[in-house]
C-alpha cells in the first residue's frame, strides 16, 4: 500500500518495510474526530480501511469538506512536514483502520533520502492543485459543471481495466448530504444537479451506484477536447 503513494512510491521495497516498521496501527469509530485544527501536527496517517472527512469551518459555521481519504490514501501531512499545526479536521465517516508514521520518523527519512524529498513536493504540489481547483469550481462554477467534474474525477479513480468503457460505474459510498460538502452545495442543490446530469444522459442512478457516460460528463463538465 505504501508503494502506491505518491510519497513512498519512489522508495525499493526494502526501504518501505522499514518505514512500516516504524509505523504504528490505530483505529477511530465512526463519526470520531480524529484531529482538530489548530491541533498539534505529530503523525501522517495512511488509511487501511474506512473513509476520513477533511474540513474546515467558514465564520459562519458552514463546514466545507474539501477532501475524502479512503483505503490507501495518506493524510494529515501538512503539520508533519512543515512543523506546523493541523490545517483541517479530520474525522472519521466510517470505522477507519490506519497506520501512523511520526513527525521526527518523517524529517529523519527527508534528510536522509532525496527520492523521498523530491515525492514529498510532488505530494504538496498535489494538494495545492487540488485545494485550488476546489477554491475556483466553488467561487466561478455552476453546481452541474462542478458534479460533472467530481464524478469524473472518481470515475478514472476508481475504474478499472475491464471496466474501461463508455459507460462506468461509481460506487459513491457517500451521501448527497455529504456529496454536498464536497463540491461547496446544499443537498437539496446536488440532488437537483443529479437530475440534471440525468437528463442529458450523463449519467443513470440505482440504489447504490452511479452508472456515468464519461463523454456526456465531459461535455457537462465543460472538459471536451475540440
Amino acid at each position: 500500500m505504501l508503494g502506491r503513494t505518491v510519497l513512498f512510491k519512489s522508495l525499493a521495497e526494502r526501504d518501505r518495510l522499514v518505514i512500516a516498521r516504524q509505523m504504528t496501527p490505530a483505529s477511530f469509530a465512526a463519526d470520531q474526530l480524529i484531529f482538530a485544527r489548530g491541533d498539534p501536527g505529530n503523525d501522517i496517517y495512511l488509511v487501511l480501511s474506512g473513509r476520513v472527512r477533511l474540513s474546515v469551518f467558514a465564520l459562519d459555521g458552514r463546514m466545507l469538506s474539501f477532501k475524502h481519504a479512503a483505503t490507501g490514501d495518506i493524510f494529515g501531512e501538512i503539520g508533519p512536514l512543515d512543523g506546523g499545526v493541523r490545517t483541517a479536521d479530520a474525522t472519521a465517516l466510517t470505522q477507519v483502520e490506519v497506520m501512523s508514521l511520526q513527525r521526527g520518523k518523517l524529517n529523519a527519512l527527508l534528510e536522509g533520502n532525496p527520492r523521498v524529498a523530491r515525492a514529498a513536493i510532488k505530494f504538496l504540489c498535489i494538494r495545492l492543485r487540488e485545494t485550488s481547483e476546489l477554491a475556483e469550481g466553488i467561487a466561478l462554477h455552476p453546481i452541474e459543471m462542478r458534479l460533472a467534474r467530481f464524478l469524473l474525477s472518481t470515475l478514472r479513480r476508481q475504474r478499472s481495466e475491464d471496466a474501461a468503457t463508455a459507460h462506468a460505474a461509481i460506487e459513491l459510498g457517500i451521501t448527497q448530504g455529504e456529496l454536498a460538502l464536497l463540491i461547496g452545495a446544499s443537498r437539496q442543490k446536488v440532488n437537483a444537479a443529479l437530475h440534471a446530469l440525468e437528463e442529458i444522459g450523463a449519467i443513470r442512478r440505482t440504489r447504490t451506484r452511479l452508472f456515468c457516460n464519461e463523454a456526456a460528463l465531459l461535455r457537462a463538465a465543460e472538459l471536451e477536447q475540440s
